[in-house]
């Protein structure tokens, strides 16, 4: 019978005689070179490792020790043997310049691509203004400890197994009181569907709509450039309708007989806008009218200061609206939970999309989530989280008002984020990349555009400090006079 191991499907046949020891050390050196055993590894137990080749234990411990010599490897005792270097190699051709991350100029020179967000996130920067994401050091982990142990207590063997594609009954409940208490919408936990996030509810959605023959998708402009992307990753048109200080202007909705429309309409991303009043009853007569789908993203609307609560579309127009919601804003992103409840008329397409895409989400952390959001700690952490916000964002508008000459500050009454836009003629990209060379990131306005805007920045407050803060607006300005 041949020997031969699972680690590095390593077979004893394969030795020579009388050289055990040197092959295995060369095999595991190889496997360091090309990747296959990166750094920080941990290899089998010695004895392990024998039994499974069918060779004295002296011949793996020979193997390792030559390479804990040459300083590939290191004992760590009870912690067994680890990976700790790779010898140099040199591919065939020459030496290979490392690819590192994109120079600030180059990051900001091209229009962006699908993955200019992926590219940014690898910049090292001193101080982070991106805008999207909460304050994350300030994630419960006791709570959510807590919750998950007494998850994991409560199992029984078959909660292991695959679950519902539309996500776990207990979730889908404790969503449905969620949304019923935090944003006006009565659902039942039948008609919501547990998603990897709202960008897998654009995807998911993308494919549906075009499955029915929908080619387009009206976005908001200025509005998210990463949600357009994903829209267009589904082969749908993206065609831009104007914002106001009111909201989407509905006229031009009608005037280019849009099927589909994606909306924020409680906190409008980028300009922080809210739709209500006389433009919100527009909007409903025209999508009741003309029978078109809004794609409502209700992405931050929990996070509020100085307005009162806008309930969402979908509490007055169930019919008519397929409403996006997650914990990323409220959480973390690295959660990845969101859920979407369509109208009826897509509800079955969109299960069906999700249960091929990926069998449905993940089933542990959801369960982890509804135990966390029906003992009230959901409501908890969004309060705390509030008083954090708002004095970021107060003293972000107060750097704005002292160290960034002629900007206009908008959208400051909710969110995680401000944009600033300026009169001066000059390029915000040119600005961006000339802040993010001092070791600040921001966004430009522009990447959130289809059509020409003022120049602009979208600055994220909610997860700096307020010292990150004022320095990096005061880096900022910096940056700013040299352009002008």
């Amino acid at each position: 019978m041949t020997a031969g191991s699972d680690f590095l499907h390593l077979s004893i046949d394969e030795a020579p005689t009388g050289g055990k020891a040197d092959w295995l050390t060369s095999q595991i050196r190889r496997a360091l070179t090309d990747g296959r055993l990166p750094v920080g590894s941990r290899l089998p137990a010695t004895r392990v490792l024998a039994a499974e080749l069918g060779v004295s234990r002296g011949v793996v411990t020979e193997a390792y020790q030559r390479l804990i010599e040459d300083g590939h490897l290191a004992g760590r005792g009870r912690g067994g043997t680890i990976a700790v270097g790779a010898p140099a190699a040199i591919p065939a051709g020459g030496p290979a310049t490392p690819a590192g991350p994109p120079s600030p100029r180059d990051l900001f020179t091209a229009a962006p691509g699908p993955d200019v967000f992926d590219l940014i996130r690898t910049v090292r920067a001193r101080i982070d203004l991106s805008p999207g994401l909460p304050d994350l050091a300030a994630f419960p982990r006791a709570e959510w400890l807590r919750a998950e142990r007494r998850v994991l207590n409560s199992l029984v063997a078959a909660d292991l197994g695959y679950g519902d594609p539309r996500g776990t009954p207990a979730l889908r409940l404790a969503v449905a009181n969620w949304i019923a208490r935090n944003r006006g919408i009565r659902a039942d936990p039948e008609e919501i569907v547990i998603v990897s996030g709202t960008a897998q509810t654009l995807t998911l959605l993308g494919q549906v709509l075009r499955d029915d023959g929908v080619p387009a998708v009206a976005v908001e402009d200025p509005g998210s450039l990463g949600a357009r992307q994903h829209l267009r990753n589904c082969r749908l048109d993206t065609p831009p309708v104007a914002v106001d200080s009111e909201g989407v202007r509905v006229d031009e909705l009608r005037a280019m007989g849009a099927a589909a429309v994606l909306l924020t309409p409680a906190h409008q991303f980028p300009t922080g806008v809210v739709l209500r009043g006389t433009r919100r009853g527009e909007l409903t007569r025209w999508a009741r009218e003309s029978g078109a789908l809004i794609i409502e993203d209700d992405y931050d609307a929990e996070h509020r200061y100085d307005r009162t609560p806008v309930p969402a579309l979908r509490s007055v127009l169930a019919e008519n609206v397929c409403y996006a919601g997650s914990v990323s804003k409220l959480l973390a992103p690295a959660l990845r939970i969101g859920w979407v409840l369509a109208p009826p008329r897509y509800r079955a397409a969109l299960v069906d999309a999700k249960r091929f895409a990926d069998l449905g989400s993940a089933v542990l952390p959801q369960l982890v989530l509804a135990r966390f959001m029906e003992s009230g700690e959901m409501e908890r952490q969004l309060r705390l989280r509030r008083r954090h916000h708002r004095r970021r964002r107060d003293a972000m508008v107060k750097a704005i008002g002292t160290r960034l000459p002629g900007a206009t500050v908008h959208g400051t009454a909710a969110g995680l984020y401000v944009t600033v836009t300026f009169d001066a003629g000059f390029a915000d990209t040119d600005l961006a990349a000339a802040a993010l060379a001092r070791g600040v990131k921001a966004q430009p306005l522009s990447w959130h555009s289809q059509r020409p805007h003022r120049p602009g920045l979208v600055l994220g407050y909610a997860a700096s400090t307020v010292t990150e803060i004022e320095e990096g607006v005061t880096t900022l300005g910096e940056a700013l006079r040299k352009l002008l």
